[in-house]
Order: C-alpha cells, then sequence, then structure tokens
C-alpha cells in the first residue's frame, strides 16, 4: 500500500510538474503570439479573458463528470490535450487568428479540468497519507513554471518560431504524462450525504470563505505577473533588463516557500500558517507601495513570493477536507471543483482592476488594494482549521491509511 501511495504521490507531483511549465511556455510568450497572429491590441484582452472563463466553465463540468467519470481519468486525459493545444496555439499559419483561437479555447476547457482534478487528487492524497503534502505538489507546479519561463526566454532570445519552442517540450511532456497517469491514485468513492445538505448539495456557505481567500489570492497573485515588471521600470526608475526581475525572484521565492510549507502545516497547522502566510504577503505589498528604489521593490516581491506561495495549497486542501468531514467523500472534489472556479475569477478582476486603480490614480495606491484584500484572508484563517482528531491536528494518522483506488485499478 505505501508503494501504491508513493508512486501516486511522485506520478502526480510530475502532472503539476507539467502543467506549470505548459501554463508559463503560453502566458510568457504572448507577444510573440501577438505578432505571429497579427492579433490587435484591442482583441487580445478578448483572448486572454476567453481562457480563464472557458477553464471556468471546465471546472463546473468537472464537478458533474466525477459523479461518473474518477478524477484520475479525467486527469489522465486532460492533461494530453493541454499539451496539444499549446502545441497548436503555436502552429497555426501567420495572420490566421481563427486556429490560435480554436487552440485557446480547447487550452481554456482542458485546463479547467486539469487543474479542478489534479487539486481533487492532491486533497485525497494527502488524506490517505494523513498529512500535509499539498504544498509539495504546488511547489511541482511553481517549479515547471521556472523552467517554462526559462524556455520561453531562451525562445525568445533566440528568435525561435512558437512550434520550435512548444514541440520539444510537448513531445517530452506528454509521452511522460501518460505513463505516469498509470499510478495515479483517487480517492475513497462514496455519496454525498444527503441528509447533511441542502437540496443534496453543497452548502455554499461552507465554501464561501475559502472562496474568497481563493479569489484574494489570485488578484495578489495577478497583480505581481502582470505588473512587476512594469511597476518597476515604471514607478521605481528601473532598467528594462532589471524590470524582468521580479517575477522571477517571486517564482523562486514561491518554490521556496512551497518546498518547505509542508512542514509547517504539520507543527504549527494550517491555520496558523496562513495567518503568517497573509501577513508576509501585506508586508510585501507594503514594501512594493513605498519602495524608494527598485532593490527595495525586489525585496517586496521577494515577499509576495513566501507570503502568497501558501494560500492557494491550502485552500484547495481545506475545502476538500471540510466537505469530506461534512458531507462525505462525494462532496470534496465537488467542493474542489467549485473552489477552483474563484482561480480564474481572481485572475479575471486582478489584473484590469490594478491597471484600471494605475492610471486613474496612482500604480503606489493600486498596491494597496490587494494588500488590504490579503489582509481580510486573516478573518477567514479559522476556517482553515482541521479538527482535533483529524490531521494536521496534531493526530496524524498512520501514512497508508485510507489508501484510495489507483487508476489502474489498485
Amino acid at each position: 500500500m505505501t508503494d501504491v501511495l508513493r508512486r501516486g504521490r511522485a506520478s502526480l507531483a510530475f502532472g503539476f510538474f507539467a502543467q506549470g511549465v505548459a501554463f508559463a511556455l503560453l502566458v510568457t510568450r504572448i507577444p510573440a503570439i501577438q505578432d505571429r497572429y497579427g492579433i490587435s491590441d484591442g482583441l487580445l484582452p478578448v483572448f486572454l479573458a476567453a481562457v480563464p472563463i472557458l477553464a471556468g466553465a471546465g471546472s463546473v463540468t468537472t464537478e458533474q463528470l466525477v459523479k461518473r467519470i474518477r478524477p484520475s481519468r479525467l486527469l489522465r486525459w486532460s492533461q494530453p490535450v493541454v499539451l496539444l493545444a499549446l502545441l497548436g496555439v503555436g502552429a497555426g499559419a501567420p495572420g490566421e487568428v481563427a486556429a490560435p483561437a480554436v487552440a485557446l479555447g480547447i487550452f481554456g476547457l482542458a485546463v479547467g479540468a486539469l487543474d479542478a482534478s489534479m487539486n481533487m487528487l492532491g486533497v485525497s492524497l494527502q488524506r490517505s497519507y494523513g498529512r500535509s503534502i499539498m504544498l509539495s505538489f504546488h511547489a511541482a507546479y511553481s517549479l515547471g513554471g521556472i523552467l517554462g519561463a526559462s524556455l520561453a526566454w531562451a525562445g525568445a532570445h533566440w528568435h525561435l518560431a512558437l512550434w520550435v519552442s512548444y514541440l520539444p517540450v510537448v513531445a517530452l511532456l506528454l509521452p511522460g504524462t501518460l505513463v505516469g497517469s498509470r499510478w495515479y491514485v483517487d480517492g475513497e468513492p462514496g455519496p454525498v450525504r444527503e441528509g447533511r445538505a441542502q437540496g443534496g448539495g453543497l452548502v455554499f456557505k461552507l465554501l464561501l470563505p475559502l472562496c474568497l481567500v481563493m479569489t484574494f489570492a489570485y488578484i495578489g497573485d495577478s497583480t505581481v505577473s502582470n505588473w512587476s515588471a512594469k511597476y518597476l521600470k515604471d514607478v521605481l526608475g528601473s532598467s528594462e533588463q532589471l524590470a524582468t526581475v521580479p517575477y522571477n525572484v517571486y517564482m523562486v521565492t514561491t518554490l521556496v516557500g512551497r518546498t518547505i510549507g509542508d512542514f509547517g502545516v504539520r507543527r504549527f497547522g494550517a491555520a496558523a500558517v496562513v495567518r503568517l502566510g497573509a501577513l508576509v504577503a501585506a508586508s510585501g505589498f507594503a514594501v512594493v507601495a513605498v519602495a524608494p528604489g527598485a532593490w527595495v521593490g525586489m525585496l517586496g516581491f521577494t515577499l509576495l513570493g513566501l507570503g502568497l506561495c501558501v494560500l492557494v495549497p491550502q485552500t484547495f486542501a481545506a475545502a476538500g477536507r471540510h466537505a469530506f468531514e461534512n458531507y462525505g467523500p462525494g462532496a470534496s472534489d465537488a467542493a474542489i471543483a467549485r473552489l477552483n472556479i474563484f482561480n480564474y475569477v481572481g485572475f479575471l478582476i486582478g489584473s484590469p482592476l490594478v491597471g484600471a486603480l494605475g492610471d486613474a490614480w496612482s500604480y503606489r495606491g493600486a498596491m494597496l488594494v490587494p494588500l488590504v484584500l490579503v489582509l481580510v484572508t486573516l478573518g477567514y484563517a479559522r476556517s482553515f482549521a482541521a479538527q482535533p482528531d483529524r490531521y494536521g491536528g496534531g493526530h496524524e494518522r498512520p501514512r497508508t491509511a485510507d489508501v484510495g483506488r489507483g487508476s489502474n485499478g489498485l
């Protein structure tokens, strides 16, 4: 049984890693995509908004599909679709907008199912382990993001065509994810306990605090990813080369924070780690807002990576745990699919909100908005606390307990 869990954990971590690579290769080459297909500045926001909107639709669909199909099977087939759609984005004829539009649409729908099913498996595997391991999966995603961004930089530096940059990555990752999917481990099957749910569904009140935390976390994350370079160059007066550094620093510190975060959860509990993460992230936004120069601003983005990195994985873990405890095994996957929608809500809100405030007021002032939203997270930290007899509450269960079904029938 222990070998089943270990193989399941390793294969799922590789799935997270592959998704980090793919997503970074897409978002960091947006200027090249725009140039290749002649997408106007007015049309580009439509393309960019369509991906998270369709991903939200994919996540909603996944909530219904997991009632009949195991999450491992959804992940097994959605990940190849995402990788092939990425290749499709880069392989269209120059100047032809229809091909990348279709590819991005498929990418969005598939990535919604992929994100939801990956986190479903991560939460159920953590439950089987009886201790916090969720942050390690998201650390693998961060590592993939760093690699993907580095590959994108190399492609841009050497002026490679998009398909030339994408093809080797897809050729390596696609068979790896298909082989690894043989060892995915599903959670224990079971229905939602009707007697404890209103109308047979999840009580939205249970998920609302966690949905808000997810939204606020992604508003903060999208602020860094979309505005850090512009902020350092235009507000803090850095060089164009130095302006590219904050996002890389943010990604590296996100990786570091997630790598060590599970140890903090095991030692101090999820609620304490979330509180500390929120305080560190708020401090980061404060430093960025008042920074007199580029290097102090860089310190702020470093703090942001260390603080924000724990919020999303712990929010997924808390949603799955509370749904499982209150409504049974069948509710955990549904809760994660619903919560995953607010990943895309935060992404859609964050960048336009900061941009509008920056243009109308000041970019220093705009940084105060995600600061306040992250601080609001402190009020919801108790939603992350485990029951005394559950994992993470100082009473961890044996690692081999409650082993779920492997996707290959184990």
